[in-house]
């Protein structure tokens, strides 16, 4: 009998507690990084899915939403808003704002999700990827280097040169250029470093790695080279050296290839992540951190004809490597 109440009792709370959530608003504050394809893709299915989940569970999501450019004082000051404005939640796109929110809600313990974060362990945002241990949790699109590099000897089997082409100061970076460097020790190949921090520099780095005829050219998840990809694109492609890349963003941007996550579908688990935090009362400190398939390869089909490779051939010779191959066209954003 007493097994009995105390199951009325629980359940009771549970309805209770749904009952309480529906018409409730939640204010989310979002801070995106920089403007460019992947990381505005992840926030427009951010919204879309919250928009979705609202009207399902009869709660709304008031999202306030702004882009600091890189600039670490104004995306401070965006932090500072939204802790002024009470939010019930933060959203951090990219390592630099998860890693600012992390430290300016250290006192408040405001919940914080991230999305495309590549190493939230080695980013000290979390304990680890299983329990993060804190007031902050989400997405992360670590990418699979190996899997890349392997890409680009499948395609060019008698490479003799790669070009590591990033920006020093983006934590996302380090981890996948050392491990590229690593792959490319243990094979025997050389490689040389091309860095920007902004788009002007990435246009001379890539500049000088047309100038010393690199036979191919990698970069991960880089913001900053990203933000540069549709102005470097057409030199590497004339010069015939293939891009490789660690998002389909870059591809759509005329790289050669982008290697890795879907970042819509990463928008949209980023987006439950927050529901079930807010809505269901789930704690950051025990939600999981959620990583995702990275074997989807994104071949840039004009610039795989700029650059005289045949796509058929390409995507054979890529078939081992990948768990699906898809085409793209360059364009500045997503459809």
């Amino acid at each position: 009998m007493k097994k009995i109440i105390c199951t009325i009792v629980a359940l009771c709370m549970l309805l209770s507690m749904a009952a309480m959530a529906e018409g409730t608003a939640f204010k989310v504050g979002i801070c995106n990084y920089v403007d460019d394809a992947s990381l505005n893709q992840i926030v427009d299915n951010i919204q879309a899915q919250l928009e979705a989940i609202g009207a399902e569970k009869g709660v709304t999501f008031e999202i306030n939403y702004d882009n600091c450019n890189a600039d670490n004082s104004v995306m401070q000051q965006i932090i500072a808003n939204f802790i002024a404005d009470n939010v019930d939640l933060m959203v951090g796109i990219a390592t630099p704002v998860a890693m600012n929110m992390q430290g300016m809600t250290e006192d408040n313990q405001i919940p914080v999700v991230f999305a495309a974060v590549t190493d939230p362990v080695g980013a000290e945002l979390v304990a680890s990827l299983d329990a993060p241990g804190g007031n902050i949790t989400g997405t992360s699109d670590y990418l699979d280097t190996d899997a890349v590099m392997n890409l680009i000897f499948a395609a060019n089997p008698d490479a003799q040169t790669v070009g590591l082409l990033y920006d020093v100061g983006q934590d996302a970076s380090a981890t996948p250029i050392a491990a590229a460097k690593a792959y490319l020790d243990a094979k025997g190949v050389a490689y040389k470093e091309y860095t920007g921090t902004n788009v002007s520099e990435v246009q001379l780095a890539a500049n000088a790695a047309v100038a010393d005829q690199v036979d191919a050219l990698f970069t991960p998840q880089d913001n900053t080279v990203m933000t540069a990809e549709l102005s470097i694109y057409e030199a590497l492609a004339e010069a015939g050296i293939p891009h490789y890349t660690g998002a389909d963003s870059f591809a759509l941007n005329g790289a050669f290839l982008g290697y890795g996550v879907d970042y819509a579908n990463l928008g949209v688990e980023t987006a439950n992540m927050i529901a079930h935090i807010l809505v269901d009362g789930a704690s950051p400190a025990e939600t999981p951190v959620m990583t995702f398939d990275n074997g989807t390869a994104t071949v840039n089909t004009e610039t795989c004809e700029a650059i005289g490779l045949d796509f058929d051939a390409v995507c054979e010779a890529f078939a081992p490597y990948c768990t699906s191959i898809q085409s793209i066209t360059t364009a500045e954003s997503f459809e």
